[in-house]
């Protein structure tokens, strides 16, 4: 992990897998503050023009490849962090207004290891706020916060833990569980808006029901590689909570 003169508050870091259009909206969106530390960690080997031009249009960003995985990729750009708190952010999450300040508040709470924003889905549908409602239970109960809520943590912290596994699937839910046991959390109200498409193409309670069979599974031990072949089956081969 970097550390010196150059210390930033936070550093966000983007993992993309062909997500050239989804970035271009999520990178329109984030502010322009001295205090925030933006790197992206693409896993792509195939040359992406749209991803080129990004790339051109934004030169002080921080542009890294590794091989595909979250877990690897946010793992690669955790280690050139310059920030104080580490926020892993999915290219088609948006944070709300205040996220900055949440986390100037929780620099300054020692106890508070890391954490969560809210779980919001840009959806008009009661299905969106349903699923909405029963994320906000989980977390309240259980403190289990997934990877769509944009995790957070203090960049010693992550260190300390080893970063993520990289595995193929449930990285978030077993980083979460191992940061947990290290010390608070703070899930924050400031929402994660999160894109509604897969939910939208496999269907609202398919995907639900799917998603926490998954995690059911995994808390059960099973390994993660089978829960990928099967999550993948399911769900056009992309991955989404």
């Amino acid at each position: 992990m970097v550390a010196g003169h150059d210390e930033r508050l936070v550093t966000i870091v983007i993992p993309v897998l062909n997500d050239a259009a989804a970035l271009a909206s999520l990178l329109a969106g984030l502010p322009a503050d001295p205090v925030l530390e933006i790197i992206v960690v693409n896993g792509s080997e195939v040359s992406d023009p749209a991803m080129d031009a990004l790339r051109e249009r934004h030169p002080g960003l921080s542009w890294m490849q590794s091989p595909p995985g979250r877990g690897v990729q946010m793992n690669q750009g955790a280690r050139h962090a310059r920030g104080r708190w580490l926020v892993f952010l999915h290219a088609d999450t948006r944070l709300g207004a205040g996220w900055v300040d949440v986390l100037r508040r929780l620099d300054e709470q020692p106890q508070i290891v890391g954490g969560s924003f809210r779980f919001a889905l840009d959806s008009p549908t009661r299905w969106a706020r349903w699923i909405e409602w029963g994320v906000r239970i989980r977390v309240r109960l259980f403190d289990l916060a997934y990877g769509d809520q944009a995790l957070f943590v203090r960049r010693t912290v992550f260190g300390e833990l080893g970063g993520y596994k990289e595995l193929p699937l449930m990285e978030d839910v077993d980083f979460i569980r191992r940061l947990r046991r290290r010390g608070r959390l703070a899930h924050a109200g400031v929402p994660a808006l999160t894109s509604a498409r897969r939910w939208e193409r496999d269907g609202w309670l398919r995907r639900t029901v799917d998603n926490a069979v998954l995690v059911a599974l995994f808390l059960a031990g099973h390994p993660p590689e089978r829960l990928a072949r099967r999550y993948h089956r399911g769900a056009g081969g992309i991955r989404k909570r």
